[in-house]
C-alpha cells in the first residue's frame, strides 16, 4: 500500500473490541489551532474505552502509530493516558480527548492499550485505524 493510502480509505471513527474492552475513537480537525501555510494541521481525537466484559481491567500503557500522507510514521509509547491509569470495571467507561499535529492535511492513527486484569493477566486492546483529515479532503 502506498504511504497514506490507508488514510484515504478510513473514516474518522473507529471501533474495536478485544477481550471485552471496546475502544471507540472519533477524530476532528481543529482549524483554529492549525496553520496550513506552515504545514501544521492539528487534529483532536476523543477516545471512549468501555468494559463490556466480566472482569475489571486497568489501562497500563498506550502505543500509537501516527502516519501522514508524506510517508512519515511516528510511534508514541507511554504510561497511561492523560496522566491516568484508569481501572475500568464491567459496565463502566473511561473517556478522554487528546490531539496530534501532522505536517500534511491527511493522515491516520491506530494502536493499542496494554490492559491488566485484577488477576494479573495482561492483554493489548486494539485501537482500530481511523483517519485524520480536513473536512474538505473527504469524499
Amino acid at each position: 500500500m502506498q504511504p497514506g493510502a490507508a488514510a484515504t480509505m478510513l473514516r474518522p471513527v473507529s471501533n474495536a473490541v478485544t477481550e471485552g474492552i471496546r475502544v471507540t475513537v472519533r477524530s476532528s480537525y481543529l482549524p483554529d489551532q492549525s496553520e496550513p501555510r506552515a504545514h501544521r494541521y492539528v487534529f483532536a481525537y476523543k477516545v471512549k474505552i468501555s468494559n463490556e466484559g466480566t472482569a475489571a481491567a486497568r489501562l497500563r500503557t498506550r502505543h500509537w502509530i501516527i502516519r501522514d500522507t508524506a510517508g512519515r510514521t511516528e510511534e508514541v509509547r507511554g504510561e497511561g493516558v492523560v496522566g491516568n491509569q484508569p481501572l475500568i470495571r464491567p459496565g463502566q467507561s473511561f473517556e478522554y480527548t487528546s490531539h496530534c499535529v501532522l505536517k500534511t492535511p491527511r493522515g491516520s492513527m491506530e494502536g493499542s492499550y496494554r490492559m491488566q486484569r485484577d488477576d494479573g493477566v495482561e492483554f493489548d486492546a486494539t485501537i482500530a485505524p481511523f483517519s485524520l483529515a480536513l473536512p474538505s479532503t473527504l469524499n
